[in-house]
């Protein structure tokens, strides 16, 4: 299995999508403060590109969330 396809990662996208639509973002405006273009958005919540812990932090500051809120509220620590 592809660890893109792992069901701890899919979990951690599907909570990233969650919050970005719970603050009313959109994938341009968050592509628009990380500095990257809207298909970088689109790849990794398709799950066609995969990011790592930096780039996880970069999101959460881009959505006004914390680290530490997101492990406790993605449950990742248990999965």
């Amino acid at each position: 299995m592809s660890s893109i396809h792992d069901p701890r990662y899919i979990g951690l996208i599907k909570c990233l999508i969650s919050i970005r639509e719970e603050k009313n973002i959109t994938q341009v405006e968050l592509a628009s403060f990380l500095r990257k273009p809207q298909s970088y958005i689109a790849k990794v919540e398709n799950f066609d590109r995969r990011i790592d812990i930096l780039e996880l932090n970069d999101w959460l500051k881009a959505m006004d969330s914390k680290l530490s809120e997101f492990i406790a509220i993605s449950n990742i620590e248990n999965i």
